[in-house]
């Protein structure tokens, strides 16, 4: 085994240019990541005619392998054994923050930031369609209770799960912003904490006018930021560049107590009285967009969304969407956008199933059929890099699937209780009520069954395969 993974490195290093062309590698969960200094010299058909690649492309100075989870470790060590020199993924980052243009690395920024909340959003979710699950009056009758019978302290229970990632957003976004921006992250902490702190007006009682915003200077309405992005988003974005500027104008001596005293006496003032009462308005007007879009009339936004999701993802800027998500969940504690893009998803599992149920080849089967479980898990890269637009009709199948499977959940207005995972793991998003898990399970099937039914009959055949490898 570790010879057939040192051969397939030195065939690697070969088809990237060599050792000279290589300034560092890394690796993630599933890819090999190359920072290259000449990406002209890149074979990237021989790439991806090596054994295990899954797929392999070119992206914000990078290039990035897929090789799969297990597998990129042992090549990543074989290719560091043979010379290439090493980096860390932050290491990368660092340097393809320097690259691409100014739209890129913004929305890579925000995907550095919304990115790492995103597990305990996930969590959050699941818990909501668990309690859901639990408290539906139908399974409660198969143990002989109703729900006027579960005790109230577990309600209460149940709340603390639900309910702490969203109340305390503010707190886990402005930590990010610290984090990516350079300042201190516990700093960064303490500020989100302060937009909901329970001395203010709560946002959810404002908004359902059970409380009424504290208004300073008679006009400047004060409330806490329970749910919101924008605001604590652009405070730590602030906050983390005026404590890099105190930090280097306080006198050392004076740094400790100084610094962290100011950032957050200014950055609170600045946050409660100007920032706030502005990006919320900001922030209005794009949930009112989105939801307006969201909310187009004969399933249209299911044909938009699940239609062209998966061609957003091939850009990298799919991350803004997570604001939008974040921000729809925080409303109302439910996401129609996961439902459209879920369709996406699958449909792209369902062109690479069927590619890899039709060709002869063998390599290609061991490709595509695990590619396909992969998506099938939330994960599109291999299926949609390693076999879909590789051959190019597959790909377009698997949008017209998506679109397919997106109109039918607009149609019904199928919403999760959270984000982040999709298909098979996100059916645990859907648990809450037996009619969304079917209108769930049947989105799925429609991406599916479309996208392979087009593929096998227009998308893909050997001779096509034959025609494009050459």
């Amino acid at each position: 085994m570790a010879d057939e993974n040192r051969k397939i490195a030195e065939e690697l290093i070969e088809a990237v240019g060599g050792l000279e062309n290589i300034d560092s590698v890394a690796h993630c969960a599933t890819r090999l990541r190359i920072m290259v200094r000449d990406k002209e010299k890149i074979d990237q058909n021989k790439v991806e005619d090596l054994d295990k690649v899954k797929g392999a492309f070119y992206t914000a100075g990078q290039f990035q392998v897929i090789f799969g989870t297990g597998t990129v470790n042992r090549i990543h060590e074989q290719v560091i054994a043979l010379g290439a020199p090493e980096s860390t993924k932050s290491e990368q980052k660092q340097e393809t923050k320097k690259q691409g243009n100014k739209f890129q690395r913004l929305l890579r920024t925000f995907g550095d930031i919304f990115v790492p909340i995103i597990p305990v959003l996930v969590a959050t979710g699941l818990f909501m369609g668990l309690r859901g699950l639990v408290t539906q009056e139908d399974i409660l009758a198969l143990f002989g209770t109703t729900p006027e019978a579960i005790p109230e302290n577990f309600i209460l229970y149940t709340q603390v799960l639900t309910d702490t990632a969203f109340a305390f957003l503010p707190a886990l976004i402005a930590w990010s912003a610290f984090r990516v921006f350079g300042g201190s992250p516990v700093i960064g902490i303490v500020l989100g904490l302060m937009l909901v702190n329970p001395v203010l007006p709560n946002a959810y009682a404002v908004g359902a006018g059970d409380a009424d915003p504290l208004y300073f200077l008679g006009f400047i309405p004060v409330i806490g930021y329970q749910g919101s992005v924008l605001p604590a988003f652009i405070a730590g974005f602030l906050g983390a560049k005026l404590e890099k500027w105190l930090r280097q104008r306080v006198p050392e001596s004076l740094d400790l107590i100084l610094t962290p005293f100011l950032t957050l006496l200014i950055m609170i003032t600045g946050a409660l009285f100007l920032i706030g009462p502005i990006f919320s308005i900001v922030e209005n007007v794009i949930m009112a967009g989105t939801s307006v879009a969201l909310e187009l009339p004969l399933g249209l936004s299911g044909l938009i969304v699940g239609g062209l999701h998966q061609l957003i993802v091939i850009t990298g800027v799919h991350h803004i969407f997570h604001l939008f998500e974040i921000q729809l969940l925080a409303e109302d504690g439910l996401n129609p956008f996961n439902a459209l893009i879920t369709a996406g998803i699958a449909a792209q599992g369902g062109a690479a199933l069927a590619v890899g149920l039709k060709t002869a080849s063998g390599k290609l089967k061991a490709l595509a059929i695990p590619s396909s479980i992969s998506a099938f898990l939330g994960i599109t890269e291999p299926a949609i890099f390693g076999v879909n637009l590789r051959y190019i009709k597959p790909f377009v199948m698997g949008l017209i699937g998506g679109a397919a499977g997106g109109f039918f959940a607009a149609l019904f207005n199928l919403q999760g209780s959270g984000m982040a995972i999709t298909v098979i793991p996100g059916t645990l998003l859907y648990i809450y009520e037996i009619p969304s898990l079917i209108l769930y399970l049947i989105t799925n099937v429609i991406a599916i069954g479309v996208a392979f039914t087009l593929t096998w009959l227009f998308g893909y055949s050997d001779k096509m395969k034959e025609e494009m490898d050459g």
